[in-house]
């Protein structure tokens, strides 16, 4: 059975005087909308806030988004971003992991997908309890802060580690992959069976990002459809 590779660019790559128009500019060529919450303190930089996504949902009424919390305070912001219209509310696994399943708990009890993410250098079996528990679970590709960087490329055995798992104790997480993403390595990332690519600097940098992921969706077509990323 041919899979579907989800694109999700990350608002974190467009213009912040400018992300109801960055958004409009790609409408129709992308799943779901990446928003990259950092706090300063659990990542050396500053985003977005819980505004952001209620203006997001109050403009696009039916737009999946997509909240990755890198945050320290989980238990003060996770209230907030969950009335601010998120779709998925992704935390980390490295902060206060004996807090995790409470956390997901939290997020599943209020109607809203959860995710668990991990960052490069922590291994897969950190949170291998809590993916039955999860409706995706989030690989950080890069040192978490900052865009713009290469994909560190032993995530992606990490993301066979998840799709084997997957598989062996049948669970029904996506494997998100967040950061370098491009349409050079975006066929490699599905192969190694990630389902959902988040998409950046690659796509807002671009002078065309619309024809960029269409781009990208069509060079993961052609890889389907000559048989080499099938999932087996």
């Amino acid at each position: 059975m041919e899979r579907e590779v989800l694109l999700a660019p990350s608002i974190l790559g467009a213009d912040p005087l400018n992300l109801s128009a960055a958004v409009d500019s790609i409408w129709g060529h992308f799943d779901w909308l990446h928003v990259d919450v950092m706090d300063g303190h659990f990542v050396r930089n500053l985003s977005f806030g819980p505004a952001v996504v209620a203006a997001l949902r109050a403009k696009y009424l039916n737009l999946f988004l997509d909240v990755h919390l890198m945050l320290d305070e989980l238990d003060v912001l996770i209230p907030a971003f969950m009335n601010s219209g998120a779709s998925q509310v992704t935390i980390h696994a490295e902060v206060e992991p004996q807090l995790l399943h409470r956390r997901l708990s939290s997020i599943r009890e209020a109607g809203i997908k959860a995710g668990v993410a991990i960052a490069p250098l922590t291994p897969v079996e950190n949170i291998r309890l809590a993916l039955p528990m999860v409706d995706v679970a989030l690989l950080l590709s890069v040192t978490p802060g900052f865009g713009g960087q290469k994909l560190i490329g032993s995530t992606l055995e990490k993301a066979r580690d998840l799709a084997c798992l997957r598989a062996a104790e049948g669970h029904t997480y996506l494997i998100e992959i967040d950061g370098g993403v491009n349409l050079d390595n975006s066929a490699h990332a599905a192969s190694a069976g990630c389902d959902v690519l988040v998409m950046g600097n690659a796509v807002f940098s671009s002078p065309h990002p619309h024809e960029y992921l269409k781009k990208t969706k069509n060079y993961l077509k052609e890889a389907f459809d000559n048989a080499r990323f099938r999932q087996k």
